[in-house]
């Protein structure tokens, strides 16, 4: 029997620990349960003391400690390596659980975040087919050297681009136009995101100011110095210093954020820069905004050629593009027209380039043009364009949409590739372009000399203006000098007798009080005359008294008439 079990079967029933005790001890008594004198126990009555009253001194090994010790210096070496393999195996995947928290709690993170980011109403749902058709492309074997077609690109944003990876899908048609048009890419120039970063702008409080107006209605971007505004911060700042022409426009932000709301930041400052450089957007954010001017007017001639009547209406009640359409070009729609339509222009915009915003603007002037007919003021008429007009509903949005890829895709039809044999075409095609970019330098340089000499033009009226004020001034002065020279010769008339004057042979001219017409306000004088009052050359009436001494100067002096002043001649 072994130890543990010889205690229990002393330890089961208090009759025979009694009788085991009667047995061994030899008259004695349990030293806890009273005195005796003879101070013996058995050394079963000692294990039993031991396990019903553990012992004080803790430095004393028990029964079960100096088993395990035992046991434990009967261990193997091979045991011992086992026993430790198992522990370092255990720390592993204890240390490789908590990486799969943190990675599955990054990963609920960043999923929180892009839901956060894509908090907008899609107006083109897409089907199951078409988002198969895109993770096809998405996920093709060598896909940034592999060229599709663009038949296949456009159909597919014909029929939808599934919101979640519509920033893969942009970043696609970045590559797409990179393998197509290679000449276009050389031109852009190559700076690392990371290192601009370290290096301070100008445009830096602007940037700032403008970050609380930059969609402060979504939950990305509401967040003052939230996650949002940094990246978009860090977006503008990064760009003001690659590109120095253009620095920071008000309409970049929203630019900006469009593309933060589906890529990093990274891939956004590289699809912003295609979208900049290669889509023909740049010309227009430029400080002189000459390029905005000529696409305003471009669209003016537009809406003359399609829409007749509206284009009368408008003109009508003075209402030029720059009033309405000036946002729509620089923030390409974003600050005025809700995000789910405004992603579907930005779809266009990365296959078309800018021709996508004129089409837009027209659709959406020629669809509510009898609306806009309706509108018989100036407020009326620009309060439906910037405040009705982007509230339109999904089905309308949907419907513009429609029919700006309809005609997208009828001129891509209509243009067939190049083929075999076409090299004199092609020839006689890139003459034209370079003809017309030259007529077009020619324009502006033509317009910039406009904008010169009507500014010099500008300066030599307030020239004219600040010496007529002068002259007027000094015309001012004459005329009262005038009519005290009067005042005197009346008086003096009245102190010298008749005949004395008569003797001296004086021969001065009669002085009039003033002048018929003045030769700075030709028609103050005769509203003067008509009202009984006399003026002076700067149109002022003359004091009554002073007019009336001079009357009766001239009254009394009798000179002959060929004597007398005359307004004809020069004084």
């Amino acid at each position: 029997m072994t130890t543990a079990g010889f205690i229990l079967a002393n330890c089961s029933s208090p009759s025979k620990r009694s009788s085991l005790s009667g047995e061994d001890d030899l008259g004695g008594s349990d030293p806890q349960h009273g005195p005796s004198s003879n101070k013996r126990v058995s050394w079963r009555q000692a294990i039993f003391n031991r396990v019903v009253t553990p012992s004080k001194h803790p430095s004393t090994p028990t029964l079960e400690e100096a088993e395990e010790g035992e046991e434990r210096a009967k261990k193997t070496k091979e045991e011992l390596r086992a026993l430790w393999r198992k522990a370092i195996l255990e720390t592993l995947l204890l240390i490789r659980m908590e990486r799969e928290n943190i990675d599955l709690q990054a990963r609920q993170d960043e999923a929180d975040l892009k839901r956060q980011k894509l908090d907008y109403v899609e107006i083109t749902p897409c089907l199951r087919e078409v988002s198969k058709q895109w993770d096809e492309m998405l996920t093709a074997p060598g896909r940034p050297k592999v060229v599709v077609s663009n038949e296949k690109l456009l159909d597919c944003v014909k029929q939808g681009v599934p919101q979640a990876k519509r920033g893969e899908i942009w970043w696609l048609l970045v590559e797409q136009h990179r393998l197509k048009f290679p000449a276009l890419e050389a031109k852009t120039p190559v700076v690392e995101y990371f290192e601009l970063l370290k290096q301070l702008t100008n445009h830096q409080h602007a940037i700032l100011i403008d970050l609380g107006r930059t969609f402060p209605g979504h939950p990305y971007f509401s967040l003052q110095l939230g996650s949002g505004q940094l990246a978009l911060f860090n977006l503008l700042k990064a760009y003001s210093l690659m590109d120095q022409d253009v620095g920071y426009c008000q309409g970049l932000s929203f630019v900006a954020g469009i593309l933060l709301m589906h890529m990093d930041e990274l891939q956004a400052f590289e699809a912003w820069k295609h979208v900049m450089y290669n889509l023909g957007m740049r010309k227009q954010y430029r400080p002189n905004m000459i390029a905005l001017q000529i696409e305003l007017y471009q669209l003016t001639r537009l809406l003359h050629h399609h829409y007749r009547d509206l284009y009368e209406h408008l003109e009508q009640h003075d209402i030029a593009p720059t009033l309405y359409a000036a946002p729509w070009f620089l923030t390409l729609f974003a600050s005025q027209f809700p995000l789910g339509f405004v992603a579907r222009v930005f779809d266009l915009i990365f296959i078309q380039g800018s021709e996508v915003i004129f089409k837009v603007a027209l659709v959406l002037l020629g669809n509510h043009k009898e609306l806009i007919m309706q509108c018989n003021s100036f407020e009326t008429i620009v309060e439906f364009i910037k405040t009705t007009l982007p509230e339109m509903g999904m089905i309308q949005m949907e419907r513009v949409i429609n029919q700006v890829e309809y005609h997208v895709l009828n001129e891509v039809m209509m243009f067939s590739p190049p083929q075999k044999g076409d090299g004199d075409q092609l020839t006689r095609l890139e003459q034209t372009n370079l003809s017309l970019k030259q007529q077009n330098m020619e324009l502006i340089e033509k317009l910039q000399h406009a904008h010169s000499h009507e500014r010099s033009l500008e300066i030599m009226i307030n020239n004219f203006q600040t010496h007529e004020a002068k002259l007027k001034s000094h015309i001012r002065a004459l005329e009262i000098e005038r009519a005290a020279l009067l005042n005197t010769v009346g008086k003096l008339q009245q102190l010298v007798p008749e005949k004395e004057r008569m003797g001296l042979d004086l021969c001065l001219p009669t002085l009039t009080p003033s002048m018929p017409v003045s030769p700075v306000h030709h028609g103050k004088p005769a509203a003067a005359e008509n009202s009984g009052k006399l003026v002076g050359h700067d149109g002022i009436a003359i004091p009554p008294e002073v007019s009336q001494t001079a009357d009766d100067s001239a009254k009394k002096a009798d000179f002959p008439k060929s004597a007398r002043f005359r307004p004809d001649r020069q004084s």
